[in-house]
Parts: structure tokens; C-alpha cells; sequence
């Protein structure tokens, strides 16, 4: 068996770096370090350095559209000049939407109805709120319990989201289904394949 292309990331959180991992891993590589893991200014600091080490070795960076107007304007304002082996990604509009793309294993995971997940995840603008509320349907206590804030504690997710959603990421999401709902993922599985070639 060939060796496996090993290949650094950096991320804006720890769903993210479970997406990050699973996404690797799906295409056949090895995961090395993952860095970041402090949000997406942060991320943008450090960018010139990841393209630095990208002009040697295979790098994934992840960063989530949010408000910004569009992927390509985005990647042109941060790095105009990406090193060959770097793979800089733009999620449309937040991770939460690459999760909901694979809709048939997430409605069986957090025990919802099929059609409350919606068909174009990337067109939402707040993936991470509608994440709650699929949550919050959940026919699931403990999914409820941990994904879902409580009321009047003024944050916008549970106390375990993101361990939820890490679980589901590593376990029963599947990036091939979630492409085809999903064109920033698509794109991104496109990009990873070629440094593993």
C-alpha cells in the first residue's frame, strides 16, 4: 500500500477541525497537525503563514463565508497568491451546512423528520441557529438537552453542540452524500483529491 499523503490543516473551531479530519481521511490522506482553533480573525492573522508552509507540503484551510458577500471575493482579499500545495476553502455559509447536506443521516441522528432538514443548506444564513432548531425538535432528551441553549442563559447553542456534532461528524456523516447538496463541499473534496495525486 502506498504511503499516505499526510496533510496540515487550520480551522476557525473544533467542529471544523472533526470536519477538517473526516474530509482528509475521506480522501485518502493522513492528518498531520490541525491549527487554528480560535476563530476566524484569528485565522486570518496566521494565513500568510500557512501559504508559507503550503509552497512545501499539503495544507487544508477552512474558513466559513458568514457575512462576507462572496467565496471568491473572500479567498482574493485574504490571500491573493495561494502556494501550490495549499487548499483554501471557503464554507458556504458555516460548517453546519456541509453536516445538514447529508440530511437523511442527520434527521436519523438527531431523531427528526427528514423534510425539517432543508434541501439547500448552503442558502441559510444562519446554519448554526437552524442547527439548534432542527435540534430543538429532536424526539431525543439528551439531543435537546445538549444542543439547544436553555432559556435565558443568552448564548446560541447547548452546553455539548459542539460535542454533538463532532460525534455525528465522525461517526455517520458522509462528505460524498453531503457534496451533492452541498457545492462548496463539492468543490473542496475536488481540491483535496488533486494534493493527494
Amino acid at each position: 500500500m502506498p504511503n499516505q499523503v499526510i496533510i496540515n490543516a487550520a480551522v476557525e473551531g473544533i467542529v471544523d477541525e472533526a470536519v477538517a479530519r473526516r474530509l482528509i481521511a475521506h480522501i485518502g490522506g493522513s492528518v498531520g497537525s490541525v491549527y487554528g482553533k480560535s476563530g476566524k480573525t484569528d485565522l486570518r492573522k496566521k494565513i500568510k503563514g500557512y501559504n508559507k508552509a503550503a509552497q512545501h507540503a499539503p495544507w487544508l484551510v477552512l474558513v466559513d463565508l458568514n457575512g462576507e458577500s462572496c467565496a471568491p471575493f473572500l479567498c482574493k482579499s485574504w490571500l491573493p497568491d495561494p502556494a501550490p500545495y495549499l487548499c483554501f476553502r471557503v464554507v458556504v455559509r458555516q460548517v453546519e451546512a456541509w453536516l445538514m447536506a447529508d440530511a437523511e443521516a442527520l434527521a436519523d441522528y438527531l431523531r427528526v423528520a427528514r423534510r425539517a432538514i432543508p434541501d439547500n443548506p448552503e442558502m441559510l444564513e444562519n446554519a448554526k441557529a437552524d442547527m439548534t432548531k432542527l435540534a430543538a425538535k429532536s424526539r431525543r432528551r439528551d439531543i435537546r438537552l445538549d444542543m439547544v441553549p436553555r432559556e435565558g442563559s443568552g448564548r446560541m447553542v447547548g452546553p455539548a453542540y459542539a460535542s454533538r456534532l463532532i460525534e455525528f461528524t465522525e461517526n455517520l456523516w458522509r462528505p460524498e452524500r453531503a457534496a451533492q447538496r452541498a457545492c462548496s463541499l463539492r468543490r473542496s473534496i475536488a481540491c483535496l483529491e488533486r494534493l493527494v495525486q
